[in-house]
């Protein structure tokens, strides 16, 4: 064996001529090798892989060998010939997986793209035992060739056998890494060579140009010359200093596309956190982006959801063959124009504006950790509220004690004024720039077509790989603090490396920064898991029921109140209750789509050999009851609301607290109606969700989602739903927004955020318009002209039991098929994205079109209208918990009253008080403890009762209580039981309509 190896090595060295790599072999044999190289390293790859995939067979059969001595030698000498054939073919094929004609490297992504690639090698090998052995080698668990947690470790011709677990194992965390001062040195380079392109091309590339202005105004400039800066301070120095960024449209083509770069992880904000399961530290700040939702929101969303690429703020890929205007893009301030253009300039006072000047903090922060710890930066995205950088650091952990050299680092380069530069590269010559750091490698890979450009960005000594735009100068930033930090995971992928996460802030003003750290305060107590706690409202079980809520009986109590109190509004608005399954066969979530589409986010299991699923949404049920009740035009529209457990199978990581559960309810309902009572039925749920919200206190904002690029059903249907929304917007006489395109594909939709007393937005209600499931499940009712023909010839105008039978209606299949098939003409390439927190999420866009689900002549198709009000139960009582922080009003509280007796003698008195209040269905408790009449004061305070009633020798003698309020602790006043009662009674009083009343009847009202 020996000599074989021998023979092998003098092989290697011939094709290599390089003795390092051979000594590099030798030394490192035992480790595989996981990452892809460039071209020019593959005699490298191939003589490592095959090195260690032989030892790695050769070393199993060795210790099979020592436990089988007696076995015969030839069959043993078969073997080892058919593990060297075995990884021999192996390396052609990984040859053939990996490099295109061209010897370009195919990147792979997941450890699933791999093991599909292994499985095609190993079926077509013809050799049995050798396939077996390859099987083994390759399903071990540290034997994969390349997954996500691996990079590239070789980039340049420069580049030695060092993979990525040598590279992370040199790595030596401390003050100003020696990689600054190489990168610093490339960067000029590159910076000296794109001027010296422009300067041989500037005399054809100047030109003079005209930029227009907001109010119509025009100034002139040059090409390649002039600034946005430059046009500013001709205006005026307060708008020079003010502006942030501007936002650029050019009137004619100019070449601005950029390889789009995505630095966030493909996560929302906050959801960063989410799969933080190794957190450092507990953060208690209220998750309010809209990715929070499992239920009847919008993820994030999100419009967070929208759809977080975090530093995409500049889109560079916006020219309009169709036209010589671009779509505007942000543009830096100090960066020349390319040619006649529109400017707007944009302070931080905008959207816009904050997210770029929270991402240029980020390229501040990413410096200050890069200078004091070394280590490998990753991504540094602007969130909500501030933003963060990743940072690998091997084994070393960013502490408390970190946090005061940090920020002395941040406001060093904030002090010295430092401008951003920006540099167009290659994808080469960025593979160069960042050779040192395998997740930037892997980014820039990944992300960046072969001969496409990027861009970096130079803030001082620090350099990034960065679309931008960004500030003019770190001087624009006068004051940040860390907020906290945490440990992620790169890409968000539990197997990849453990980075350190570091959160912060800045503003303009350090009033600003004061604020915002009193609001983290606060929000911090108003946490709904803290409150919930003290009040002892509910708990979680991690480990017997992870992200379901056990309520407790005063937790039980809000819950109950709140689905009563939407009970007795449906009763006013004429909604009919109904119970449904809370498990379903999978033909049912197939026939729906949920199934195709959400499947992953559904618990499953088998039963009888049959798969079934618990419910996710209520939809599906509700179309089964539709078509049940055979319905014609006269009964519509049909209110269908449903109160029914849901369950969905989030990922444990993104649990959190009541907003992200895996099991709640929702106040759901469906509205079956025509095209001509969606605009009635919208206002109608408007006038409901203002009523409700108001109710409780909440401000809100209303944006209308149009059709968008993906869709279904007709552009003429499209556009006339969403003329009924809008006129019932208009009649709601509301102020709304239009979100262009963000629509679900099934139907456009009102989306209402409302805002909590801390001015936090959320996600609660929806109002969705859906032309899909109604296809899927070929629901039809009654129209006119069917109900009339058969009202003339039912002489005894009995039950319609035989509607599916009538003579008088034959099917003329081909017509009906091809009036199916148009309802489908737009839908051909419509695929929707997931939209986990959508109350209905995604529907298959290709229902399978059969006989069944033809539309029958005298048969038209409802219209469902999806409709939440309050969304998932569980996540409106914790936005409500926060909004009062945990004041509740008396009608929803569970601790409504108190007694408290001054002394042992009047127990007798004060036990009389409570029974009475219970009887009277209030929710009240007794102390009678001997702690003193203060401190029972004081625990009922902390307990938040509404009401404290105080007894002693004076209500003992006149039969009567003495009520102190919560909200108004000052005043105290006496009052009778009955006059108590009917206190009570009065506050619990709060539905849109009182019942338990008679009205005399008025001949000229309409009812």
């Amino acid at each position: 064996m020996k000599k074989i190896i021998m023979v092998i090595f003098f092989l290697l060295s011939k094709i290599c001529k390089n003795n390092a790599i051979l000594k590099s072999l030798k030394k490192n044999n035992k480790i595989v090798l996981k990452n892809i190289i460039t071209k020019k390293q593959e005699p490298h790859l191939y003589h490592k892989l095959y090195n260690n995939i032989y030892n790695n067979i050769y070393n199993n059969n060795k210790k099979k060998k020592n436990r089988n001595r007696n076995k015969n030698k030839n069959k043993i000498k078969i073997k080892k010939k058919e593990n060297k054939e075995a990884s021999f073919f192996y390396i052609n094929n990984y040859k053939k997986k990996l490099f295109d004609e061209q010897g370009n490297t195919l990147i792979l992504h997941r450890r699933n793209n791999w093991i599909n690639k292994r499985d095609n090698i190993v079926e077509n090998y013809k050799n049995v035992k050798a396939k077996k052995h390859l099987l083994k080698l390759f399903i071990s668990k540290n034997n994969y060739i390349y997954n996500t947690k691996m990079f590239s470790s070789c980039i340049n011709n420069n580049c030695n056998t060092n993979d990525v677990e040598v590279m992370k194992k040199k790595l030596v965390v401390g003050e100003n890494p020696e990689f600054i001062k190489k990168r610093l040195e490339k960067f000029n380079e590159i910076k000296e060579k794109r001027k010296q392109e422009l300067e041989e091309n500037f005399e054809e590339l100047r030109k003079p140009i005209t930029i227009e202005l907001l109010d119509g105004s025009i100034k002139s400039g040059e090409s390649y010359v002039t600034t946005p800066f430059d046009i500013a301070l001709s205006i005026s120095k307060r708008l020079a200093e003010d502006s942030i960024v501007c936002k650029v449209t050019y009137l004619e083509k100019v070449d601005v596309e950029l390889c789009d770069i995505e630095e966030g992880d493909d996560h929302n904000e906050e959801a960063n956190d989410e799969v933080e399961e190794k957190s450092k530290e507990d953060n208690n700040e209220n998750n309010n982006d809209n990715k929070n939702n499992n239920d009847n929101e919008n993820n994030n969303d999100n419009k967070n959801n929208n759809d977080n690429k975090n530093n995409n703020y500049n889109n560079y890929n916006n020219y309009n063959n169709n036209s010589h205007i671009m779509k505007s893009i942000l543009w830096d301030l100090n960066v020349p124009l390319l040619g006649n253009c529109r400017v707007e300039f944009i302070n931080i006072q905008s959207e816009e504006g904050q997210k770029i000047f929270w991402h240029s903090s980020a390229h501040i922060l990413g410096s200050s950790l890069e200078k004091l710890f070394g280590g490998f930066l990753t991504i540094g995205p602007a969130l909500k509220e501030g933003f963060y950088y990743d940072i690998f650091l091997n084994n070393f952990s960013i502490n408390n004690e970190d946090y005061k050299r940090i920020e002395d680092e941040f406001n060093k380069l904030v002090k010295d004024n430092v401008p951003f530069e920006k540099v167009i590269c290659t994808k080469e010559e960025a593979l160069e720039l960042f050779d040192y750091n395998p997740f930037k490698l892997e980014l820039i890979r990944s992300k960046i077509p072969d001969n496409k450009k990027t861009s970096v960005y130079r803030c001082g000594n620090f350099i990034d790989l960065c679309l931008g735009p960004h500030i003019k100068n770190t001087g624009k930033v006068k004051t940040f603090k860390v907020l906290k930090n945490s440990s992620a995971y790169w890409l968000g992928q539990k197997e990849n490396d453990s980075l350190q996460r570091v959160y912060g802030i800045s503003f303009q003003k350090k009033s600003e920064l004061v604020e915002y750290l009193k609001f983290l305060e606060e929000a911090k107590k108003r946490d709904h898991r803290n409150v919930g706690k003290i009040l002892n409202l509910f708990f979680f079980e991690k480990e017997t029921s992870p992200g379901s809520c056990f309520w407790l009986p005063h937790g039980s109590k809000i819950y109950n109140k709140l689905i009563e109190f939407i009970r007795k509004e449906y009763r006013i608005r004429k909604y009919e209750e109904v119970i449904s399954p809370n498990v379903f066969s999978c033909d049912l979530w197939k026939t729906s789509g949920h199934y195709q589409n959400y499947k992953d986010c559904m618990f499953l299991f088998n039963v009888e050999n049959k798969e079934w699923g618990m419910k996710p949404m209520n939809c599906p049920g509700h179309c089964l009851m539709f078509k049940q009740l055979n319905v014609s035009y006269k009964s519509l529209p049909v209110r269908l609301a449903d109160f029914g457990v849901l369950h969905r199978n989030e990922i444990s990581g993104s649990l959190s607290g009541l907003t992200r559960v895996r099991r709640f309810q929702q106040d759901d309902s469906h509205i079956f109606c025509s095209m001509e009572h969606i605009k009635q039925e919208v206002l109608n749920t408007l006038n409901f969700l203002f009523y409700v919200y108001n109710l409780f206190g909440f401000k809100y904002e209303l944006f209308l989602s149009t059709r968008p690029k993906k869709f279904i059903g007709q552009i003429s249907t499209w556009n006339l739903a969403e003329q009924h929304l809008k006129d019932a917007l208009y009649a709601a006489n509301v102020q709304w927004k239009i979100n262009e395109g963000d629509g679900a594909f099934y139907g456009p939709k009102i989306d209402i955020l409302v805002k909590d007393s801390l001015n936090r937005t959320h996600q609660c209600g929806t109002i969705q318009l859906d032309f899909q499931l109604p296809v899927r499940f070929n629901l039809q009712y009654k129209n006119k002209e069917y109900v009339t023909n058969n009202e003339k010839n039912e002489k005894n105008h009995d039950n319609d039991d035989n509607v599916h039978n009538n003579n008088n209606y034959p099917i003329n299949h081909d017509d009906l098929h091809n009036n199916e098939k148009k309802e489908f003409k737009d839908s051909q390439n419509h695929n929707e994205d997931k939209e986990h927190n959508n109350i209905h999420d995604n529907h298959s866009l290709k229902p399978n079109i059969n006989e069944e689900g033809l539309l029958k002549k005298g048969f038209e198709r409802p219209i469902i209208i999806h409709r939440a009000i309050l969304g998932s139960v569980e996540r409106f009582v914790a936005i409500l918990i926060e909004h009062t922080a945990g004041k509740l009003p008396f009608w929803l509280s569970p601790r409504q009253a108190i007694v408290l007796p001054i002394g042992d003698k009047y127990n007798d008195y004060a036990n009389y008080v409570y029974e009475t209040l219970h009887n009277n269905m209030f929710d009240v408790d007794l102390d009678t403890s001997v702690n003193t009449l203060n401190k029972k004061i004081r625990e009922a305070q902390l307990k938040q009762f509404n009401y404290i009633l105080v007894v002693g020798e004076k209500e003992l003698t006149t039969n009567t209580v003495t009520l102190r309020d919560r909200d108004d602790q000052n005043n105290q006043h006496v009052y009778t039981i009955q006059e108590l009662i009917n206190k009570f009674n009065k506050l619990l009083d709060v539905n849109s309509k009182k019942f338990n009343q008679i009205k005399e009847f008025n001949s000229n009202q309409t009812i």
